[in-house]
């Protein structure tokens, strides 16, 4: 008797599933809430209904380049970890509902994100003040 060996998964294929599956539970518990309680969570979390509904579509890594983004310009972790709460937040909710997610990846993977980051990203100007202040 011969054992089926099964092919290796990628551990990323897993995860990716493991998000979407995620991500979808997410939107069916917004989706079960009344236009009334959806709107008072988008208030207390300061965001327009449209935008909470945004960032649950766009699940939990929607803003997971915020910080290689920052790394690639030359923040060191010390320098990331001294941006305020509140600031950070607005950073990541900028980079979750960004429409540039395309172009922000090619040019971290190609390391070119310093030449073209400031057309784009719509956090630009708060990354340019921070490299003022904290590095």
């Amino acid at each position: 008797m011969t054992a089926h060996v099964q092919p290796p998964v990628s551990r990323t294929l897993i995860e990716r599933l493991t998000d979407w599956l995620q991500r979808r539970r997410g939107i069916g518990e917004m989706s079960q809430l009344d236009a009334a309680e959806f709107a008072r969570i988008a208030s207390e979390l300061g965001l327009a209904p449209r935008e909470l509904d945004a960032l649950v579509h766009r699940g939990p890594h929607a803003a997971d380049e915020m910080p290689k983004m920052l790394r690639a310009l030359g923040f060191t972790e010390e320098s990331i970890a001294k941006i305020q709460p509140p600031q950070r937040q607005e950073m990541e909710r900028a980079c979750s509902l960004c429409q540039h997610k395309i172009a922000c990846g090619k040019d971290l993977a190609a390391n070119a994100v310093a030449d073209h980051y400031e057309s784009y990203c719509n956090n630009a100007d708060t990354i340019n003040d921070l490299a003022r202040t904290l590095r």
